[in-house]
């Protein structure tokens, strides 16, 4: 087996190795020293003239002088580059290179359908015709390419700056340029730059226009050291040919990226300053002698074509007569000066924006023939009018009407703003004026009341707060006022001789406490001091006399009615005037007080909403708090409180002692329908306030849910019928205790129970229903009617089905308690069917069960004696009643029976024999 040497194989002597022409080679590393990201970012900051020295050093430094997007990058600087326009040229030219593509094509192949006879029967353009076009010798062909190679040889090389840049000797930055630099035509070079296109691929062409007609000016100004060396100002002499000039200078410097690009912009910028002085001095010299056609029309376009005309607009505005004699358009304090005391006239500050108007109109007329119509002058002379005029005007008047009183200030900031709106709109444009003009002006006057709109909401809010909060307060008070006042009235006769001995009682004690308490010294003294004890509310001894004091309602108490002397009657007549006082616990009156409060404030504010944005929306949202507030006062201060108090005072009616008893119903519960009435109206009233001043101007969106208004409003009308139903429920109470006060009252025992004569029979009688039943159907539907157009139906319906209950419950109270006969039951039948034709009335399906089983009962009061068994069968048969009555309630009317003693033992043995009821 072989084994690895260690040795290396020595190569034969006079032969080289092989790798040493290897060790010899050297690498020479070919990549440039510098990126060519690097060296593309330098080129940026060269001048123009060192960008093409530096293209002639070789192909590839060339290429990235002449590459397009530099070019572009410059245009782009001087805001000449429109990509849009060179997007849509270079999609015309690709489509015209397409068509001609085409055309070329089609043309060869008509060429080749027509060659087809000489190509010996080969297919046109195959290898065959290849073929014989490779070996045949065109002499015409051969001494056309000979021709044209002669011409490249004679011809000499093409510049390498192109067009544009060869129509001038470039020069490097600081160096003086050469004579012929200027021999452009100097009226084309005054358009140079509206002539510029923007081309893909030949940006640097039209850039070379550019830097040929300017740059010379451009670098020539830099380099002058006064106003009077620039050739630009000897080369054109018309103002308007300078101003031009200088404009595309300004133009061009934003193109300059070199060293010192700064320090030529500065020069530029102090050259222009210079002219810019000279021309206004011209402006301002014919706006003083009113030469509106001539200089300042004149110098007023050359001002515009240098920089916009802002200098020109700028010494119009600021020396117009308007600016200077400002104080002469109106005084504020003539507001509050021609005024009553705690009042505002605005027909001074009408006045005021009424002569500014004419002012302002008269103004447009002259900058029309002054300015151009490129530029709008009107705008920012109504913005310096807003500022200085209208905004010092607005805010001195405020303050001093603030001092004044809040509603004055309320007044003044609403009417003072609304006659400036007017101004706004009565301004007419001029011919430089945007088509939004009436739009700004409204902002720019509008832009004057904003630093006074959150006091003035705040104010207005707090003022409409303490306004009706006040109002309700009176309302209150004066309510309180007359009811202490008619009790103080009622019990000023009781028990005065009681009150009398409890005072002498407790003066006794005052007087002999020193006694008691302390001991006698020197023995028992007969003399006692006499102390003056005053009463708690600080009266002499003797007792008051009664004063005549208002009775309720405002009427003050009639001298010759006398006060009750019984404690008992006191509190009667206490309680019938509380009764009558129920319809007067809230007022309609009261009501539109406070709407028309909340109108006034809401219409205020609500001129504010036109001004948009932040201060709009703010506006908005405090129209909807004025009419939460108002929901607010309304409902929780005002009509809660008032149905609150009709619900106590219904509470403590008391049928028996109420000393007369209307025909035509129950005068607390008609008064307290009234109320209801009332209240419904109230309600009508703010839905159409809500829809008319809240959703018609779009303060508000009725159909948002998460809306404040909407939420409160649906609150208030939660509460009014929580009150209505609280009070229709104690009402109901008050409407049966009062049928039953009729029912116990009225209603004879004879009616039902005739007494028969001497000769054993009954006198005749009137068949139809007593007078009790019509009593009682004509007082329950005289208060279910009143209900009618005035609540909601379901309530209505609840309402009447209450009724009808308890009326059921009450009339079968009642029943029980009387003695019926077999001649009185003609007369009871009566009265059950107009109790029942009464509630068919009402058309409640649930209702004409009960009282048609009520009906029915009423027929075993009809039976004669001698029929005990089908009276016991009537009363076991409960399907008759409808389920209403079981057969032991019936029973128990049974027993009402005058007869029942006779019967009794037949009919529970007819009962108890058939077992048709357990007892």
């Amino acid at each position: 087996m072989a084994t690895k040497s260690n040795f290396k194989r020595v190569l034969p002597a006079g032969h080289p190795a092989v790798l040493d022409s290897l060790h010899t080679m050297q690498l020479v590393d070919s990549k440039a020293v510098l990126p060519a990201e690097l060296i593309a970012t330098i080129l940026d900051y060269l001048p123009v003239p060192d960008m093409f020295r530096f293209a002639r050093t070789s192909k590839r430094m060339q290429e990235m002088v002449y590459d397009d997007t530099r070019w572009v990058q410059r245009l782009k600087a001087m805001a000449l580059w429109n990509e849009t326009e060179a997007r849509q040229r270079f999609d015309e030219a690709m489509k015209r290179k397409a068509e001609a593509q085409r055309a070329k094509d089609a043309g060869e192949a008509l060429k080749a359908a027509g060659a087809g006879p000489h190509t010996n029967g080969a297919a046109p353009g195959g290898d065959e015709e290849r073929k014989i076009s490779d070996t045949l010798f065109d002499a015409g062909l051969e001494e056309e390419m000979q021709r044209k190679s002669l011409d490249r040889k004679t011809r000499p090389r093409a510049a390498t700056l192109d067009k544009g840049f060869n129509d001038i000797t470039l020069s490097p930055a600081g160096t003086t340029a050469p004579s012929n630099a200027f021999s452009l035509d100097p009226t084309a070079a005054l358009t140079v730059l509206s002539r510029v296109r923007s081309i893909r691929g030949l940006a640097r062409q039209e850039y070379g226009k550019v830097y040929g007609a300017l740059a010379p000016y451009y670098f020539d100004l830099a380099r002058s050291t006064s106003h009077t060396d620039p050739v630009l100002f000897r080369t054109y002499r018309d103002p308007e040919q300078q101003a031009q000039m200088l404009a595309q200078l300004h133009v061009f410097g934003k193109s300059d990226f070199a060293q010192g690009w700064n320090q030529r912009e500065e020069k530029l910028d102090t050259m222009v300053g210079i002219f810019e002085n000279a021309v206004l001095r011209e402006f301002e010299q014919g706006y003083e002698s009113k030469d509106l056609d001539g200089r300042m029309r004149r110098f007023a376009h050359v001002l515009v074509s240098l920089n916009g005309g802002t200098a020109a607009v700028d010494s119009f505005i600021h020396n117009h007569s308007i600016m200077v004699n400002k104080d002469s358009l109106g005084n504020p304090a003539d507001c509050l000066r021609h005024a009553t005391p705690g009042h505002i006239s605005l027909q001074p500050s009408h006045e005021f924006f009424r002569g500014l108007a004419i002012a302002l109109n008269e103004e447009a007329d002259a900058i029309d023939r002054v300015f151009p119509a490129s530029i709008d002058v009107l705008l920012p002379f109504i913005d310096r009018v807003a500022d200085d005029i209208i905004s010092e005007y607005a805010t001195t008047l405020f303050d001093e009407a603030h001092e004044a009183g809040i509603e004055v200030y309320l007044k003044a900031v609403a009417g003072v703003f609304e006659q400036a709106l007017q101004l706004a709109v009565s301004l007419k444009p001029t011919k430089g004026s945007k088509p939004n003009f009436q739009d700004e002006v409204m902002h720019t006057v509008s832009r004057c009341f904003e630093p006074h709109i959150d006091l003035y909401l705040q104010e207005e809010l707090d003022f409409f707060k303490r306004k009706t909060a006040t109002e309700v307060e009176a309302w209150d008070k004066r309510l309180s006022d007359e009811e202490q006042s008619a009790e103080t009235f009622y019990m000023s006769n009781v028990n005065r001789q009681a009150a009398k001995r409890d005072f002498l009682t407790s003066f006794k004690k005052v007087v002999m406490m020193p006694v008691n308490v302390l001991p006698t010294i020197g023995g028992s003294s007969s003399s006692k001091p006499v102390i003056d004890a005053p009463t708690p509310s600080g009266d002499t001894l003797d007792p008051p006399s009664r004063s005549t004091t208002p009775a309720p309602g405002g009427r003050s108490a009639s001298p010759r009615l006398e006060a009750p002397t019984s404690e008992l009657a006191a509190k009667a007549a206490i309680m019938n005037s509380r009764l009558e006082g129920i319809r007067s616990l809230f007022s309609i009156e009261m009501a539109l007080n406070l709407i028309h409060g909340a109108k006034s404030s809401l219409e205020r504010a609500a001129r504010f909403v036109r001004l948009g944005g932040q201060s709009g929306e703010e506006a908005k949202e405090q129209c909807e708090s004025i009419f939460i507030n108002l929901l607010d006062i309304l409902g929780n201060r005002h009509i809660k409180p008032g149905f609150d108090r009709a619900v106590t005072h219904l509470s403590g009616y008391k049928p028996r002692e109420v000393a007369t008893h209307r025909q035509e119903g129950v005068a607390p519960l008609v008064a307290f329908l009234e109320l209801v009435n009332v209240g419904d109206l109230i309600q009508q009233m703010v839905d159409v306030f809500y829809l008319q001043e809240l959703v018609a101007p779009n303060l508000t969106d009725k159909d948002n849910f998460l809306s404040p208004a909407d939420k409160a409003k649906k609150r208030f009308e939660q509460m009014l019928d929580e009150r209505v139903a609280a009070g229709l429920n104690k009402g109901i109470d008050v409407l049966m205790d009062e049928v039953e006060y009729l029912c116990g009252t009225l209603q004879a025992p004879t009616d039902f129970n005739p007494v028969a004569g001497s000769d054993g029979t009954v006198q005749p009688f009137d068949i139809g229903p007593s007078e009790t039943a019509r009593r009682v159907v004509d007082m329950v539907s005289s208060h279910t009617s009143m209900l009618v157009g005035s609540t909601d139906k379901n309530v209505l319906d609840v309402f009447n089905q209450e009724v009808g209950l308890r009326l059921f419950t009450a009339l079968c109270k009642h029943l029980k308690r009387q003695r019926i006969s077999v001649d009185g039951a003609i007369k009871l039948i009566s009265d059950m069917n107009a109790y029942n034709s009464y509630i068919q009335s009402l058309r409640n399906k649930s209702l004409t069960q009960y009282f048609s089983a009520l009906r029915e009962l009423s027929q075993i009061y009809l039976i004669a004696p001698t029929h005990a068994k089908e009276i016991a069968t009537i009363i076991a048969d409960s399907d008759r009643y409808h389920g209403i009555f079981r057969a032991e309630e019936v029973y128990e009317f049974a027993e009402r029976r005058a007869d029942w003693y006779q019967l009794k033992r037949e009919v529970e043995k007819q009962m108890y024999g058939v077992g048709c009821v357990t007892m």
